[in-house]
């Protein structure tokens, strides 16, 4: 059995409060990935929309612009911190995710940007599945008011790790990306996410755990601190999920960082007693793996 993980990895998920000031957040951040760094962690990991509010009377004027890359500082002041942090740290940095502007297409979308450990970018990640609920009474959001999706799967291969893959939020309600993810090698499932007080408690742990153990590979979800004075409150809770569905780590609400170290031997140990992967009945429905998938 290929070891997916080839060596130890200390993930750190950074819980960052965030405000209506783009500076604040971005030195905050800043503040928290050094902190993370010197605890060790060699991937670092911050919340969607971590650098402004998160809502869609927000995303046009929080917005930058990242193509064509690599952006000037004028244009995308978060690339460039986030790239001068991972080279800092030396450290990989999945940057959450920022509100994106394309001059091109006049496009708003919600991206997630990493970095290795040269400062380079590595992966980019738009949101595939978009945020749009009404649950009545409770919450209604629609973020396709004013954003466009992604249109790709993000796997990215950390040479001295192995595959990891990206994805945002809501994109964790749709198992087939994991899937695909998963039999693509990954080791690792990241969700920068901001589930809110009615979605948060119903289901953010439960989609963690069934990703993780439909997959048998860990998971990371990282949500932005809770803010009750905020126009959109977030559930908070980020958290390690191990192959086996068991919560490793989890934060409060409050602004604060978790951390894990996850084992290449883990997986291995999991999927020997429990060898879904070689059970498979393709001869009685289809493989996702085959099918028409895009990565670019």
């Amino acid at each position: 059995m290929a070891n997916l993980l080839k060596r130890p990895l200390k993930l750190a998920l950074i819980q960052l409060a965030t405000s209506s000031d783009k500076t604040t957040n971005l030195s905050r951040a800043r503040s928290r990935i050094l902190e993370a760094s010197h605890s060790g962690a060699s991937l670092i990991v911050l919340p969607e929309c971590f650098n402004s509010p998160y809502g869609c009377q927000f995303f046009p004027s929080y917005a930058e612009t990242l193509l064509p890359s690599p952006p000037s500082k004028e244009q995308s002041p978060t690339f460039h911190a986030l790239s001068a942090l991972a080279k800092e740290t030396k450290t990989y940095l999945l940057g959450g995710s920022i509100p994106e502007y394309e001059t091109e297409t006049r496009k708003f979308y919600n991206t997630s940007l990493m970095f290795d450990t040269e400062g380079n970018l590595i992966a980019t990640h738009r949101k595939v599945h978009l945020f749009d609920i009404d649950i009545p009474g409770k919450i209604t959001f629609k973020e396709s008011d004013v954003l466009s999706p992604g249109n790709k799967i993000t796997i990215v291969n950390l040479p001295e790790y192995g595959k990891i893959a990206l994805a945002i939020c809501y994109d964790i309600r749709f198992p087939e990306l994991a899937t695909i993810a998963a039999r693509r090698g990954c080791f690792l499932l990241l969700y920068p996410g901001a589930f809110n007080l009615t979605t948060g408690p119903l289901h953010w742990s439960l989609l963690a755990r069934a990703r993780a153990v439909d997959n048998q590979v860990y998971v990371g979800l990282c949500s932005p601190a809770r803010d009750m004075d905020a126009s959109y409150n977030a559930w908070g809770h980020s958290m390690i999920v191990d192959p086996n569905a068991a919560v490793i780590s989890e934060a409060t609400e409050n602004d604060e960082i978790v951390y894990a170290n996850l084992a290449g031997e883990q997986i291995e140990e999991i999927r020997k007693g429990i060898p879904v992967s070689q059970q498979r009945r393709f001869d009685v429905y289809p493989d996702l793996n085959e099918g028409n998938i895009k990565f670019e």
